[in-house]
């Protein structure tokens, strides 16, 4: 078929293919150009060809391909289709009619049969794809929710006159067995989608979540399409490490002392009176003393993994020392040692005493630090620092450089892969010895299980390699935020330090204290 010719050359379309011949020298490439243009179903090939097919005379030379009238294009997600119509636009004006039907015999060939739409062909542009269908997106399923018992946040209580109460703190929560803990509602199936060919498209399950809990005091049950967390056990309400738990409780309504001898618990202690001279509570989890006297003399309150909370206040007469996990809430300390894994939040003073913990807090208008040393990775919040006679107190943030916490983050993981790796090891050992337990003696009996109780103090070792190096990765985001606040006198003989700067005060001043630049703002 002749597509064109004039007095110089044919284009010619044969089989699908177009074809240049010259019959007269000297006709110009950009009138070629110019001509090849105002046919929308010529694509050319090879453009280079056509100055060599114009200098030769009665050749044929392929310079390009006939497209089709109409051609369709099919997302790769087969979710939508597109039609091309290569004709000129006098063309799409005047066979209007012509055209549609042809686009509808196009999308039958092709199968295309969801989400057809109309199309204007007064806005096709010759050569552009426009849309023709849209496939229905599959809508994904809802998300499995979690739902848990509120535990009480350990924040002093705000009374109506705005005064915060430190001791009145919902310190101990205690569980029933049976008590209800949580509930998840299952992930819901989506609604599928249908692609562009009438195909369904699958629609994606919502995702799952699984309810975090001690398996050992708590369990679940499936009720009415929920999956229910119920105790198993009495006890005190935690979270530790992620997880909801019940943990045991040893309320002890009057003193430690003399009738009870030191208490050692793995568990949560609530103890109604106080904690004699010279005696000690240690226990894994929470410690609550709630005399209204608070404690004097006692020699050592130890939460491992907890809270300590003394609703009177300490005075330590230099023996008492308080430890915990987690943080300690007191409502003053009088010549005590306090070591926080967290924060030391204190109610009204802290007079002579050593306190350590990532912030050291006190209240804003009344709280007092006179004498002794406060230690905190964070922030000391302070109304008073010191008093009028300069007995020295020294406020100091001991921050890690970046440098030395980077460091410390790559020794931790080193030592944390090592072990994870020795942990595979061991476990293929168990698992191949385990192929032969029936035909083991005694003696290799033991050996295995000395092998079992490796592997679990591998994993505790590894959990809490893992916690340190989430501890120094908070702690490498606070670099540079650390801040000592005196809200309303700091008087002098009060020392402050961040970091290696420091400075003795010699007249009263307030105010936050910081680095700026490198240097201390005092």
């Amino acid at each position: 078929m002749i597509v064109y010719n004039n007095d110089y050359l044919m284009i010619i379309e044969d089989n699908g293919k177009i074809f240049l011949r010259t019959t007269r020298k000297g006709f110009p490439l950009k009138r070629l150009d110019e001509i090849l243009r105002t046919y929308p179903r010529i694509r050319l090939t090879n453009f280079a060809l056509l100055k060599s097919a114009l200098d030769t005379i009665d050749d044929q030379f392929e310079i390009g391909v006939w497209l089709p009238s109409i051609e369709v294009e099919v997302s790769k997600d087969k979710m939508s289709a597109s039609i091309i119509v290569y004709e000129t636009l006098e063309t799409i004006r005047e066979k209007k009619d012509e055209l549609i039907a042809q686009i509808k015999n196009t999308l039958i060939e092709n199968k295309i049969v969801h989400g057809i739409t109309e199309i204007d062909l007064n806005k096709l542009v010759p050569g552009k794809a426009s849309l023709i269908a849209q496939g229905t997106a599959p809508i994904p399923g809802e998300d499995a929710i979690i739902k848990y018992l509120e535990i009480p946040d350990r924040k002093p209580v705000i009374q109506e006159d705005g005064k915060a109460n430190y001791f009145d703190l919902n310190f101990i929560f205690e569980i029933q067995k049976g008590d209800w803990l949580g509930e998840k509602i299952p992930a819901k199936p989506g609604i599928d989608g249908i692609n562009v060919y009438g195909e369904a498209v699958p629609a994606p399950f919502g995702k799952d979540t699984q309810l975090k809990y001690d398996k050992n005091s708590a369990k679940e049950v499936e009720e009415n399409g929920k999956i229910v967390l119920y105790a198993t056990t009495r006890g005190v309400l935690e979270e530790r490490q992620g997880l909801i738990s019940v943990n045991r409780h040893l309320p002890i309504d009057g003193d430690v002392g003399v009738e009870t001898g030191n208490i050692k618990f793995d568990g949560s202690v609530t103890i109604r009176g106080t904690v004699m001279n010279g005696f000690s509570v240690v226990a894994t989890g929470d410690i609550s003393i709630e005399g209204e006297e608070g404690i004097t003399g006692a020699k050592l309150i130890q939460s491992l993994e907890g809270d300590v909370f003394i609703k009177g206040g300490i005075f330590g007469v230099g023996e008492t020392e308080v430890e915990a996990g987690g943080s300690i809430f007191v409502k003053h300390v009088n010549d005590a040692k306090l070591f926080a894994k967290k924060d030391i939040v204190i109610g009204f003073y802290s007079l002579g005493s050593y306190l350590v913990g990532n912030s050291v807090l006190l209240d804003e208008r009344k709280g007092k630090i006179i004498g002794g040393k406060a230690v905190a990775k964070n922030t000391i919040v302070t109304a008073i620092a010191g008093n009028h006679l300069e007995r020295r107190t020294e406020l100091i943030i001991e921050s890690l450089s970046k440098h030395k916490a980077y460091e410390l983050i790559q020794e931790k993981a080193s030592l944390l892969k090592a072990t994870q790796e020795e942990i595979v090891q061991l476990t293929t050992k168990i698992n191949l010895i385990g192929e032969y337990k029936q035909n083991l003696n005694r003696q290799q009996a033991a050996g295995l299980n000395q092998i079992k109780q490796e592997i679990e103090k591998k994993k505790e070792y590894a959990k809490q390699l893992d916690r340190e190096i989430k501890e120094l990765m908070h702690d490498l985001k606070n670099v540079g935020k650390e801040e000592i606040v005196v809200k309303k006198e700091a008087y002098p003989g009060t020392y402050i330090q961040i970091g290696s700067k420091s400075s003795l005060l010699n007249k009263t001043t307030q105010g936050t204290f910081l680095l700026e630049y490198g240097e201390l703002n005092v």
